[in-house]
């Protein structure tokens, strides 16, 4: 079996992964083709260190090739001790490099550029990426569901950038990746006044996709959509995400990038697969091919055709 990486602010749940034989090469713990990456510091509220960004950072490289994840879930730990949160943002009773001097700007500007760098490559991730939101996300935690794909927040969650408080401001990325989720005027609003909003604004300003209350309902919408990502055409969201991620920031190189994208999604084999799918019927299993019901009526499942199209089995190939 192979060994499962350590890290210290993070906790990671994995997918089972057998060999050709049926072999446990790996024994997770999710149910479907994807991870979930939880921060685990629940007693700072799940609060970020530089260590902490790095260490997500350095889970999603691994799992960059691994074939058994096909989706990644982030969220704040289950094991909550003092409130629930995804991240409330940066710990900034944590110790820094000493040799970073805060009264030099270009050494502070240095340390921005290192979170940047772990924000950027989150974001850049090439597998659909999932913020699962209950509690707290204020601040640099904000920016975290900034740089995911799809938000799914709980009934209880808050989102936030209170750092005009402290009189700082959201430095990693969150300015500017605010303004392109939520909008310029509600991106000032929310970065001049430092006010934080529930899931069910962030659902009407277009940064949450689903909401849902906390507990078993949240879990099971969360695993849901995981799992549907999970089981999805993968080629096809690696280009879905490329274009409308970094595409939109230049429309015409992002039509570009769908015509080179088209190209290579049409080389794989889930788009192959899903192609003869389409195309591809099977006797009704409701009716046995008959198009009607015993009382005479019609078959509910193939509407009378007695014949229906197969569901595709993507492969992530």
């Amino acid at each position: 079996m192979s060994e499962e990486p350590k890290f210290e602010h993070i906790k990671i749940d994995w997918p089972t992964v057998k060999d050709e034989e049926g072999n446990v090469t790996r024994e997770g713990t999710i149910d479907g083709n994807y991870a979930v990456i939880s921060i685990n510091r629940p007693d700072r509220l799940n609060a970020l260190t530089e260590q902490t960004v790095a260490e997500i950072s350095k889970a999603l490289r691994i799992m960059q090739l691994d074939g058994s994840v096909r989706a990644v879930v982030l969220r704040g730990t289950k094991e909550i001790t003092k409130k629930p949160a995804f991240s409330a943002g940066a710990d900034l009773a944590a110790m820094v490099d000493p040799r970073l001097k805060m009264n030099v700007p270009m050494h502070m500007s240095m340390a921005m550029r290192t979170r940047h760098r772990d924000y950027d490559e989150i974001e850049q991730f090439s597998k659909p990426l999932i913020a699962a939101v209950d509690g707290f996300a204020l601040g640099g935690g904000l920016e975290l569901v900034l740089v995911s794909d799809i938000v799914i927040a709980s009934d209880r969650a808050t989102f936030g950038v209170p750092e005009v408080h402290r009189g700082i401001f959201p430095a990693n990325g969150g300015v500017t990746r605010l303004a392109s989720r939520v909008g310029l005027n509600r991106a000032l609003r929310m970065a001049y006044f430092g006010e934080q909003f529930d899931a069910e604004t962030m659902i009407d300003w277009g940064l949450v996709s689903w909401m849902a209350p906390s507990g078993e309902e949240f879990e099971k919408l969360v695993h849901e959509k995981a799992k549907w990502l999970g089981d999805a055409a993968t080629t096809a969201l690696f280009v879905i995400k490329k274009c409308v991620k970094f595409g939109t920031r230049y429309p015409q190189l992002g039509l570009m990038m769908e015509q080179f994208g088209f190209g290579v999604n049409s080389a794989s084999f889930d788009s192959k697969e899903g192609v003869a799918a389409f195309n591809r019927k099977v006797r009704c299993p409701v009716c046995g091919g008959k198009g009607k019901m015993e009382d005479g009526s019609e078959c509910p499942n193939c509407k009378g055709r007695k014949r229906i199209k197969v569901v595709p089995h993507f492969k992530g190939k």
